[in-house]
């Protein structure tokens, strides 16, 4: 927690808005999407899936193959619990629908089901492949998806490490990974997709200053030679892998 904490001071003296960003494709993307205030009518389908979910008391047994819980001390949970503590943001799954629609998404890969709070909100994208280690939150999220009809939906239950061996040999528009937390286990999964990845394709990583290991993480896959563009805003770290651009790293506020 302490760490977090640090972190988002030294993110807040170093983060800017967009008038401090001078590459036009970043400064189109923060103008027109991260900061897009138009009410949008996908946002009330995300709010009504959140809701639904908030309101289920049903208990679980969570299989956690991450680094674990902050919050929860048992595997049993309530599905509201889930929802509320761990589950996607209603500001961030705005986000992402936006992010879904500005670049015109056609196949995405998320990692890290949950209760499927974050893919709700990819539901424009053509496709949606979703990854879940645990069977019965992945249960939850299908049950979910049926009842909001996500017929462009496929999830998969496994350790990612063994499903991704079966799906890097797809091109991803966007992979959005929200799962281990760890150093080690991030950068693996980022390299096993760097061959799903085209010039217009964009990864999103979760927590990316959930901890020291996870800060860590991020610093490599910012350096790696095939990044050229990143945007840290503390909680999402976006990566680009555009070969016309010059290399740039950009911390940018929401």
């Amino acid at each position: 927690m302490w760490y977090q904490i640090f972190a988002y001071f030294r993110f807040l003296i170093k983060s800017t808005n967009q008038h401090g960003v001078h590459s036009p494709f970043v400064y189109d993307l923060i103008t027109k999407c991260f900061y897009d205030k138009e009410s949008k009518e996908m946002y009330q389908t995300i709010s009504k899936y959140r809701n639904d979910v908030l309101n289920d008391h049903t208990e679980i047994e969570v299989k956690d193959f991450g680094a674990g819980s902050r919050v929860f001390s048992s595997n049993k949970r309530k599905v509201s619990a889930i929802a509320k503590n761990a589950g996607i943001t209603l500001k961030r799954g705005k986000l992402l629908a936006r992010l879904v629609s500005y670049f015109r998404i056609k196949n995405s890969l998320e990692l890290g089901t949950s209760l499927g709070m974050a893919t709700i909100a990819m539901k424009e994208a053509t496709k949606v492949t979703t990854l879940e280690g645990c069977p019965e939150t992945a249960a939850i999220a299908q049950k979910q998806f049926k009842k909001y009809k996500l017929t462009n939906v496929t999830v998969y239950v496994d350790e990612f490490s063994t499903l991704l061996a079966k799906l890097t040999n797809t091109s991803y528009d966007l992979v959005y990974i929200d799962g281990n937390h760890q150093k080690e286990a991030t950068v693996r999964y980022f390299e096993q997709l760097l061959t799903t990845a085209n010039n217009d394709s964009l990864f999103i990583f979760d927590d990316i200053h959930w901890s020291q290991e996870m800060s860590e993480a991020w610093e490599i896959i910012k350096n790696h030679p095939k990044v050229t563009v990143t945007i840290d805003t503390f909680f999402w770290g976006f990566v680009f892998f555009r070969q016309e651009q010059v290399k740039e790293h950009f911390i940018v506020r929401l």
